[in-house]
């Protein structure tokens, strides 16, 4: 599929990896309509920080994706849907459980049922590596049992089965894209490198972190999004799942050690008890194959890991940025 003058949706713009994408759809030449979370602020999350001349080019839509007619409005006339609206904490559904089968699993009914019905030519379903839980077996691929290991990843993994189950009953045209851990500039503060960066650039010396050993598949922004626009070019990941993977892994142990070199070298890390998992709930290891991506696009990774990490720091040395984020507070 061309993406050059198609209708495009993205839901979840106004956050993280969202924001990012509606500036790479745009660049491609997209006709973009970036759904936003409804507030009486007005505010249109990290789309605000988005040049002006860049913003203007996309319709911003406010709603909730938990209602259906909201959600049916938004798609109205549109080519392709990128769903990315979700609630993705970790911590915070442990005890609001109940939210994330409203956002993430009924959300992504929603947008499933609405492009049933109104004829959208392609769906991008946005999974999380989460659901493959600690690996059986690495890299970690499309196969890989499902874990639910924290209310959050089964909630995603319902929403996978949601969208599956559309393309198997009613040929939606859809794919489930899984990217593993992306970081970058936006980044919620709740993520492990904001809040490393983040205590850094106060002036922390005694950096708090939870467990040191568990590793990640550490994906630049950038580099997801790539993925995220590749893979919906690609006809033949229609009824797929697909990765989006640096087929590596560092553990946070590490990572933290990298960013103190970086910034400070004189901070040390101390343990956290409140930033801990649940011992069955922690997912130790993730190592991602990106092998059908490369197999089936012209997908491949452009930011090393230090790069990508050097870029992140510039910007949250950016005083404006960095004044967002309350590092004395553990963000769930």
């Amino acid at each position: 599929m061309i993406l050059k003058g198609k209708r495009v949706l993205v839901t979840g713009a106004d956050g993280f990896i969202g924001s990012h994408l509606v500036e790479r759809l745009i660049k491609e030449g997209a006709t973009v309509k970036a759904f936003v979370y409804y507030n009486s602020f007005n505010s249109w999350g990290w789309l605000d920080s988005i040049p002006a001349n860049v913003l203007s080019k996309a319709e911003i839509f406010a709603g909730d994706i938990r209602d259906p007619n909201g959600v049916r409005t938004a798609m109205k006339d549109i080519d392709v849907v990128f769903h990315l609206a979700a609630l993705i904490a970790i911590p915070f559904s442990y005890h609001s459980p109940d939210s994330y089968i409203d956002t993430n699993v009924k959300g992504t009914l929603n947008i499933v049922q609405a492009a049933k019905d109104l004829g959208v030519q392609r769906v991008l379903v946005t999974s999380t590596s989460e659901v493959y839980g600690t690996a059986k077996y690495i890299p970690i691929d499309e196969s890989h049992p499902r874990q639910p290991q924290s209310p959050y990843s089964a909630s995603k993994i319902g929403a996978d089965c949601i969208a599956d189950s559309f393309f198997r009953s009613f040929d939606l045209p859809l794919t489930i894209v899984r990217p593993f851990n992306t970081y970058g500039p936006r980044q919620s503060a709740r993520a492990v490198i904001p809040t490393i960066i983040t205590q850094l650039l106060n002036g922390n010396e005694e950096i708090k972190l939870g467990d040191l050993i568990p590793t990640r598949d550490l994906l630049y922004v950038k580099d997801t999004v790539e993925g995220f626009v590749e893979i919906a070019k690609s006809d033949t990941l229609i009824g797929h799942d697909c990765n989006i993977a640096t087929q590596s892994e560092i553990s946070v142990g590490d990572l933290a050690q990298e960013l103190i070199n970086q910034i400070n070298p004189n901070a040390s890390i101390i343990s956290d008890s409140e930033r801990l998992r649940p011992g069955k709930s922690e997912v130790f290891r993730l190592y991602g194959s990106n092998e059908k991506i490369r197999q089936n696009t012209r997908w491949q990774q452009k930011y090393s890991l230090q790069d990508g990490l050097a870029e992140t720091i510039k910007w949250f040395k950016d005083p404006q940025n960095l004044k967002q984020y309350k590092s004395e507070i553990y963000n769930i």
